[in-house]
């Protein structure tokens, strides 16, 4: 007979936090998100009034830590080519950097993709491949689905995003990753 653990020691790291079976599947999920993916986005502003369509390049990022438990990450993001959609809609930012880190079911955010304010968005699992992300800030209700697809080859995301209880933004993103 095999015996594992016959200390019955519960510590298995330095924190032996109650976050961890919690944050395991979360964790398991963003890493499978790591890398840098070409997103084709189409953008309907103010209820489908104009539609835009863009290519960006994202790149999620691990980063290390101190604590073994706590996962952080760091999100890059700029357009492939110069597009008039930045110029015409000045709230979005054409490139940019976001840090952010898990911490049970929630993301914290250095900051906002329409603002540079910071905060938290509650994370929603729905399967192994899709998980549902709910913020507020300012005037701000933002629901975000990202489902990975086809051996985490592929991302698709779709975002609704209102402003004072009126939608503004709905954006479908594809997403390819290009680089593991």
């Amino acid at each position: 007979m095999v015996v594992i653990n016959h200390k019955k020691n519960l510590d298995f790291g330095e924190n032996n936090s109650p976050e961890i079976s919690l944050n395991s599947n979360l964790k398991r999920w963003f890493s499978r998100n790591i890398g840098i993916w070409k997103s084709n986005r189409s953008y309907f502003l103010d209820e489908g009034q104009k539609t835009y369509n863009l290519c960006m390049n994202l790149n999620i990022q691990a980063l290390k830590n101190k604590s073994e438990w706590e996962s952080h990450y760091k999100f890059t993001w700029y357009p492939e080519r110069k597009y008039n959609f930045f110029e015409e809609n000045p709230q979005y930012k054409e490139q940019g950097e976001m840090h952010a880190f898990l911490k049970g079911h929630q993301l914290i955010r250095g900051k906002f993709y329409l603002s540079n304010d910071g905060g938290i968005s509650n994370i929603k699992q729905v399967d192994e491949h899709e998980m549902i992300f709910e913020s507020s800030y300012q005037d701000w209700y933002i629901i975000e689905h990202t489902r990975l697809v086809d051996s985490d080859n592929y991302r698709f995301r779709v975002i609704y995003s209102w402003n004072k209880n009126k939608l503004k933004i709905v954006e479908n993103h594809h997403e390819i990753k290009i680089i593991k």
